[in-house]
């Protein structure tokens, strides 16, 4: 019998890391009017050296909340920490620490990927090495005389985090990274950031509404829905929590075996050799799989069918 349970890769960096928290959000509101709040209410602990995925649906929240990070959104009440201070206390030196890329990147388009680093390298009085060490990191030293036009949008998207990545940040805040681009495309770019989180120690605050991309790199997460924080924890505490709702068991000829199966179970034939059933423990999926066998059940697999979009559909609609 093959027992298999699906859910993140799960790549941590250094464990060291975990001991400090690079983003504290202690019962953040806001809004632009009083009478309609965006955010409610919203905790969240980033530890240092994470892959922080922050997931809503369009509209939850998610941009308001990174630009009230970076200071572009007045945070009146002091509810945001970043390395432990205020945001008052970490402007403007502590920002140095920080790379971001909220909405779309803009460059010059008539000049080469290079010239577009150079010239913002310049702004921030940073020596040419620094465009030569980020443009290698994000593996576009080859690439680095063509002009931006001929860019196609995943080396785009590889050069705006590769300016993040000037100065040598130990935080990154990404709003929608991978957005827009193909299955290629964000395949390099999720490769990228796990590289950075797993050699440079980077922490990584990245926002998304693509489920099944972002649940192959993170470490952490929260949900967010209507403004409101619905779950925060690591994938081991999320796990903990939903791994059992719903497995799937492979069996031969399982419409022969469907009836033998108690209520509470709440069975559906999947296919002819595939049923799903709901659990609440593994106890009960041991009870279920004596029971099957005892009754001449060829079982031949047992999975997890649920993943971070089925769980999230739940967390939300709860």
């Amino acid at each position: 019998m093959q027992c298999r349970r699906s859910f993140f890769v799960f790549k941590p960096a250094n464990t060291a890391y975990y001991m400090e928290n690079s983003i504290i959000i202690r019962d953040l509101n806001f809004g632009f009017t009083q009478n309609k709040p965006i955010l409610k209410n919203v905790n969240l602990t980033v530890p240092r050296g994470s892959v922080f995925g922050f997931l809503g649906a369009n509209g939850a929240g998610k941009s308001t909340t990174m630009k009230l990070l970076l200071g572009s959104l007045p945070d009146d009440n002091h509810a945001v920490e970043i390395f432990n201070k205020n945001l008052t206390q970490l402007y403007p030196e502590g920002f140095q620490k920080i790379g971001s890329l909220i909405d779309s990147p803009a460059f010059y388009d008539h000049l080469s990927g290079w010239d577009n680093l150079v010239i913002l390298s310049k702004l921030r009085s940073l020596p040419d090495s620094e465009c030569e060490r980020v443009l290698k990191l994000v593996d576009l030293w080859d690439s680095r005389k063509m002009k931006m036009k001929k860019y196609s949008l995943g080396m785009k998207q590889r050069l705006a985090i590769a300016m993040t990545l000037l100065g040598s940040p130990e935080l990154l805040i990404l709003d929608e990274p991978v957005n827009g681009l193909d299955p290629n495309g964000m395949l390099e770019i999720r490769e990228l950031l796990l590289k950075l989180n797993k050699e440079q120690g980077i922490t990584i605050f990245i926002s998304s509404h693509l489920l099944q991309e972002v649940e192959k790199m993170v470490t952490h997460l929260a949900i967010i829905s209507n403004g409101m924080i619905k779950f925060s924890g690591s994938v081991e505490e999320l796990n903990a929590h939903y791994r059992y709702n719903h497995m799937r068991i492979g069996l031969n000829k399982a419409s022969h075996f469907i009836s033998t199966i108690p209520e509470h179970y709440s069975a559906v034939i999947i296919d002819e050799n595939m049923i799903e059933v709901t659990v609440q423990s593994k106890e009960d999926i041991i009870k279920l799989t004596k029971m099957l066998v005892m009754n001449e059940a060829e079982v031949f697999e047992i999975k997890n069918s649920a993943g971070l979009e089925d769980w999230f559909m739940e967390i939300t609609k709860k």
